[in-house]
């Protein structure tokens, strides 16, 4: 577990920063009265996610390979991460749903019957606490997977 203490410390930077994004968005008004661009604004979370990991993998290089790392490496590295913010994005999605913004949900749906997209009762099956923790958990480890190998790409020196 000593090899991998950079990475946890980055997971737990990483939902740390992901909640306190939830909370901007909700602030923002995102999860309410601007509901209908919540799926474009969201996205925004991808700049700070990909400074988080190149910064992760910038650690883990300088300060456990001595400034030194080769694509491979800095990848299992970005990989190892990406199952520690999967370990920690349901219980964050748990806080996001229950804490920062309880009505995100009843919001949705409504939105989403109203505009027509979607019947009640599929709205209700997807937009749940349970569907949303299954895919932030999945979404993590697929994001992740992505993102290791571009920032990989980019840390890696000989």
């Amino acid at each position: 577990m000593k090899n991998f203490r950079l990475e946890l410390k980055w997971a737990v930077i990483y939902t740390l920063t992901l909640l306190l994004w939830m909370v901007f968005e909700r602030l923002m008004g995102w999860h309410d009265e601007h509901i209908d661009m919540h799926h474009i604004y969201t996205m925004l979370f991808y700049i700070p996610a990909i400074i988080l990991y190149y910064f992760a993998l910038s650690d883990k290089r300088n300060n456990f390979y001595g400034g030194i790392i080769s694509f491979k490496q800095a990848f299992l590295s970005g990989l190892i991460l990406s199952v520690f913010i999967a370990l920690l994005a349901a219980p964050a999605q748990y806080i996001t749903s229950t804490y920062i913004t309880p009505q995100y949900f009843d919001n949705v749906i409504a939105y989403a019957v109203e505009s027509g997209k979607i019947a009640p009762e599929e709205a209700a099956s997807f937009f749940n606490l349970k569907s949303y923790m299954i895919q932030s958990v999945a979404g993590s480890l697929a994001f992740g997977l992505v993102l290791s190998a571009l920032v990989a790409f980019f840390v890696k020196r000989k």
